[in-house]
């Protein structure tokens, strides 16, 4: 293949979920299959990169000072569901079950990876938690060490006296899922969780 050809390769081989066989077929497809798309993907990409930011309340998407859902009066903006990333708040909006706001950490503390909390978006969090304007700190963040440090630092930098009640997301076994397959650590979770059934 040409030398431009692999750089095309390269650079799509970096995005997440790609690898080497997925970034030779999409540069194929852009590059054989499609090449009157590609003038509209490279302004999409550089719009993109022109407009969007991160939202000056709760770190998602923007094209302006506040994203959609922190603009949105009908959301519930005195309950925070605080997240690792963005997928992790498109999955939860995809839902439709949470009609509050969000907080995107943009990952999680650890230690081990020289993640510390002057790396994510937990300044901004705690200023909002501090204004007293959340009444509710839902913490959706992973069932791992690292989330779970990263939830006791939450709690434990919350104004002194604060009103706000914090609460975890439950986990456990999916909708559908049985016993037999799930690892101890999800029926831990899932025993962790249980709650009254009648």
């Amino acid at each position: 293949m040409t030398p431009a050809f692999e750089r095309l390769q390269q650079q799509l081989k970096q995005l997440p979920g790609l690898g080497y066989r997925s970034a030779e077929r999409i540069a194929l497809h852009l590059l054989v299959g499609k090449p009157g798309d590609l003038p509209a993907l490279i302004n999409a990409l550089e719009e993109a990169a022109r407009s969007v930011r991160r939202c000056t309340r709760c770190g998602n998407l923007a094209e302006g000072d506040l994203c959609a859902l922190c603009a949105d009066e009908r959301r519930d903006q005195s309950i925070v569901c605080v997240v690792e990333n963005v997928p992790d708040l498109v999955a939860l909006e995809r839902s439709g079950a949470y009609r509050g706001v969000y907080h995107v950490l943009h990952g999680k503390l650890s230690p081990i990876q020289g993640v510390a909390p002057g790396d994510l978006n937990l300044a901004a969090l705690l200023t909002r938690t501090g204004a007293g304007e959340v009444r509710e700190l839902i913490l959706a963040l992973s069932n791992d060490v690292e989330g779970e440090a990263t939830c006791h630092y939450i709690t434990e930098h919350l104004p002194a006296g604060g009103d706000i009640k914090v609460t975890r997301i439950g986990f456990g076994l999916p909708s559908g899922g049985g016993v037999l397959y799930a690892d101890s650590v999800t029926l831990k979770s899932a025993l962790d969780a249980r709650r009254e059934y009648l």
